[in-house]
């Protein structure tokens, strides 16, 4: 079996290609072997089941439930391979932007997933925005842990709808309830951003752009509000289109939505991630908490719910 590169390594498209290749038909030298059966090629390693990464962002514990799926049929020309050998990363992009990472050395599984893009391109160096320096790009980071929400999947009561007072900085609700801003929050932690705390010190900023907030502002409720979120989302964020096929500006995992779900009512009211799942249409799944009595999960809503913003982390 060939032997997996290491970290830092420069030649391991070649041995992906190796190991893919070993999978394929058998070489010419077995089959003049007169009267004798191909060999068996050995069977596939089976698939990780975990990012198996180094997270420094919420609930650890769920770190081991956590994985992510590359699209089926990838063109590798359409494929970037960062090597940071400091964080032993392989981070892996499409159309140049993150989608996954992997452990260094490569683990069996995650080689034979990456066998079919052996001859992508391949960079060397960390990410340029890494907020909380664990080498996984933000973008990324909010992406897992929006799938850690999943994994927790807190629950959406009366109790979590009330007003509940709060630590600052770094404040949050218990971790068995939220509503739909509060997988924002986790989400965008997992970043290594606290979002009560940028929130509020940009309304110190620039109060003038939160007309709906009283004073200077209220650390336990207004992160925790649709409305309030929206300008600083504007103010600090990159916006994309809010249309869901503008080829100019597609639609990635790790985005954040701000949906109508009352059309008679001016401006959104819910908003959650897209995820890296997608329905029997191709469209991206929802990371959200949709309403009393749900929990958080990746539903079907862009088949029916209007979006009015979208935004994302550079990567």
């Amino acid at each position: 079996m060939t032997t997996v590169p290491t970290v830092g390594s420069r030649i391991l498209p070649a041995a992906l290609f190796v190991i893919s290749a070993s999978c394929g038909r058998p070489s010419d030298a077995a089959g003049d072997r007169r009267g004798a059966a191909p060999p068996t090629p050995p069977p596939a390693p089976p698939a990780e089941t975990c990012l198996g990464v180094a997270d420094r962002g919420i609930w650890s514990d769920l770190d081991e439930r956590v994985q992510l799926a590359l699209p089926a049929g990838l063109d590798p020309a359409r494929v970037a391979l960062r090597f940071d050998d400091a964080h032993q990363l392989l981070v892996v992009s499409i159309d140049d932007f993150p989608r996954k990472v992997y452990p260094l050395p490569l683990r069996p599984g995650d080689a034979a997933e990456l066998a079919p893009l052996a001859h992508a391109r391949t960079t060397h160096g960390a990410s340029a925005h890494d907020r909380d320096g664990d080498g996984i790009p933000d973008p990324l980071d909010v992406l897992i842990g929006a799938k850690k929400e999943v994994q927790n999947a807190e629950h959406y009561t009366k109790e979590a709808e009330d007003y509940i007072s709060m630590k600052y900085p770094g404040g949050d609700v218990p971790r068995d309830i939220g509503v739909c801003t509060d997988v924002i929050v986790r989400a965008v932690r997992n970043a290594g951003i606290d979002l009560q705390k940028e929130l509020h010190d940009d309304i110190r900023r620039a109060k003038r752009a939160y007309p709906m907030v009283k004073g200077w502002g209220d650390a336990s409720i207004d992160q925790r509000r649709v409305g309030t979120l929206l300008p600083y989302f504007q103010r600090h964020w990159e916006k994309q289109s809010a249309r869901l096929d503008d080829p100019d500006d597609p639609l990635r995992p790790g985005d954040v939505i701000l949906m109508d779900t009352f059309p008679s009512r001016p401006g959104p009211d819910h908003i959650g991630i897209l995820s890296d799942a997608l329905d029997d249409q191709g469209m991206p799944l929802v990371i959200n908490n949709w309403t009393d009595g749900t929990v958080v999960a990746e539903m079907d809503l862009l088949t029916f719910v209007p979006v009015l913003y979208r935004f994302r982390l550079p990567p």
